[in-house]
């Protein structure tokens, strides 16, 4: 039994209560903390973690659509061309022409020398001869955006892959996997790539088989592909000023969808008539000129130069020798800006469709292409004696590229007498039965949280309550009747904008959701794509708007009018100003008026079927 004296005891429990001091210390400090916090918590909401606080619930709110139309809208900067006649049903005919203005490239002579040192003769250079530049050949060149995508890179592209995520796949079921007759230069889609008789997988030499030839998926083109029509290009004769005269030439000039200067009667010389019919193979061209140091191999025969598929015609070659080659040296040709105002440009149509065709063309990459033939003296080495020159045909291309001003002139006929009157009811702020959506300006309002002639009393009863807003979805419903004997599809994706001020709504700025493998599938949290039913049939698009109700019902937002227009694509959110039927100034979505598709949708005040509620607003909360 151990015995301590007093003196003892009282330094061990000084130790002791040395020790403890800490401990009590950071009880105390816990003990302190946790009581702030729970004073802190419950001055913001007492009752949230008691038996009856958080209740899951969901709530549909009724929205009211209002039909709109543009009269016109601004076309010029755009970053694609329309050109063609497509049908969409409700909406009628639609018709796309083309005014460019055009501008040289480089420096503006033509053959070795300039007209002056031609003029000039220096007989100190004997070289120095009448070129004489001839044109040869004139075409207009337009290319078809086109998909080269290729997901698992074995050089087959996904439309032609029997499996674009697998590399070892073989596609033309030959015994090589695509990505080794890639890497072997032969034809992943072929199992004789020279056409030889010999399989690949048997040949020892397949040297023959071009295997820089490309295979392109085309884009962007509506209607029947093997439709003929007439393709016609004419000199244009109206100035394209890309300043405003009528703002003091301080801002841009802004070219409307209205704007036709053909049926003006701004048009000069006709430079093709000719019937067309699309192509899309690739263009090769082989060598002109076979060269006399390979004996063994004839260049004519091999592929010079290879351009993706395109529109591509011949335009009257007298009319660029006078225009442009013959003007050397001249004041026309001095500068860019006197450039355009002696060849202001061209304007490009097509018409007399055997069916619908409608074409989103690589516009900004179309260019005009001059060949021509010169006089070039050779002087075989010897500069003193001129017995011995020879005057030989050499030849160049001076290209006109489409980099100035460029517009769309759009003609719309046989709409549907229902557009009409939905129009002159969006007018009076009339609901529509129906909401017609196109590429040609026809768009919708959506009025959320509004009930005829109430007051926004619906709005200011929602924000009383003690709502924490999870999930809030907006749907909107095809009219499937409609669609019963049309043999057609709807667009396939829709965009939400701010009418007030042609900005996307806050929930469209926040997504970041990138899908690399399909086209137009960014922001698909977002959403806006069209939804098929168990049948497979257009059923309806759905956008998630979730913090653009939290703002009007927790933030007070203001509850500003949204406008629902189709889309081309959502990458690049741009917008033009336009006008609409009630003469008001807008900005509208450059991506809205770049598809000719379109869809109709039921409307708020429809009645045919008894139901009001079809388009509707759902929001899932949680009530505290």
């Amino acid at each position: 039994m151990l015995i301590f004296t007093l003196p003892t005891l009282f330094k061990i429990t000084m130790i002791f209560s040395r020790l403890l001091k800490p401990i009590y210390a950071v009880l105390v400090i816990l003990l302190l903390f946790f009581l702030a916090c729970d004073k802190e918590y419950h001055s913001i909401g007492a009752d949230l973690l008691s038996d009856t606080s958080l209740k899951g619930n969901s709530f549909t709110a009724p929205i009211y659509t209002y039909q709109k139309k543009l009269n016109y809208f601004q076309t010029d900067g755009l970053p694609l061309g329309q050109l063609g006649r497509f049908r969409s049903p409700g909406f009628g005919f639609s018709r796309a022409s083309i005014t460019a203005q055009l501008r040289y490239a480089g420096l503006p002579f033509f053959g070795n020398y300039t007209q002056e040192a031609e003029e000039r003769k220096d007989k100190a250079n004997p070289s120095l001869i009448d070129e004489n530049e001839t044109v040869t050949a004139v075409y207009l060149d337009i290319p078809f955006f086109n998909n080269r995508d290729d997901t698992d890179q074995d050089g087959v592209i996904n439309l032609l892959d029997i499996d674009p995520q697998n590399p070892e796949s073989d596609s033309d079921s030959d015994g090589l996997s695509d990505i080794e007759e890639n890497r072997l230069n032969l034809n992943p889609l072929s199992s004789d790539s020279d056409n030889d008789g010999i399989l690949d997988i048997n040949d020892t030499d397949s040297s023959s088989y071009e295997y820089e030839n490309n295979i392109y998926e085309i884009d962007s083109i509506f209607g029947n592909r093997l439709a003929t029509f007439n393709l016609k290009v004419y000199e244009l004769s109206y100035f394209l000023s890309s300043l405003d005269p009528m703002d003091n030439f301080e801002k841009n000039k802004l070219y409307y969808s209205n704007t036709d200067f053909f049926e003006q009667g701004f048009v000069g010389a006709t430079l093709t008539d000719t019937p067309y019919t699309l192509n899309f193979e690739e263009l090769r061209f082989n060598f002109k000129e076979d060269d006399p140091v390979t004996d063994d191999l004839d260049e004519r025969m091999k592929v010079e130069t290879r351009l993706s598929p395109r529109i591509r015609v011949p335009l009257d070659i007298g009319f660029f020798q006078s225009k442009i080659i013959d003007n050397e040296g001249k004041q026309e040709m001095s500068s860019y800006e006197n450039f355009i105002r002696h060849f202001k440009g061209i304007i490009i149509r097509a018409d007399n469709f055997s069916d619908d065709l409608y074409m989103l063309l690589d516009i900004n990459n179309a260019n005009i292409k001059i060949e021509y033939d010169y006089n070039f003296n050779n002087l075989n080495g010897t500069i003193d004696n001129t017995s011995d020159d020879v005057i030989e045909i050499y030849s160049k291309t001076f290209t006109l590229n489409f980099n100035g001003v460029i517009f769309n002139t759009f003609k719309n006929e046989g709409e549907n007498d229902d557009i009409y009157q939905q129009v002159q009811f969006g007018q009076r702020n009339i609901p529509s039965k129906k909401s017609y959506l196109n590429g040609n300006g026809y768009f919708s309002i959506i009025k959320l949280f509004d009930e005829l002639d109430s007051q926004n009393q619906l709005l200011m009863n929602l924000r009383k309550n003690r709502w924490l807003v999870s999930e809030a979805n907006l749907y909107l419903y095809v009219d499937q009747d409609f669609y019963i004997s049309q043999n057609v599809d709807p667009i396939e994706r829709l965009y939400l904008f701010n009418y007030k001020n042609g900005l996307p709504v806050i929930d469209f700025t926040l997504d970041n959701s990138v899908n690399n493998n399909l086209k137009n599938r960014d922001k698909f949290v977002f959403g806006g794509f069209l939804e098929y039913d168990e049948l497979d049939k257009p059923y309806r698009y759905k956008f998630r708007i979730t913090n653009h109700i939290n703002r009007i019902l927790r933030k007070d937002s203001t509850n500003y009018s949204i406008a629902l227009a189709p889309t081309n694509g959502i990458n690049s959110i741009i917008f033009k100003r336009a006008q609409t039927s009630e003469l008001e100034f807008v900005n509208y979505p450059s991506t809205s008026i770049l598809n000719p598709k379109g869809v109709v949708l039921h409307g708020s005040a429809e009645t045919e079927k008894g139901k009001n509620d079809r388009n509707m607003l759902e929001i899932f909360y949680t009530e505290y």
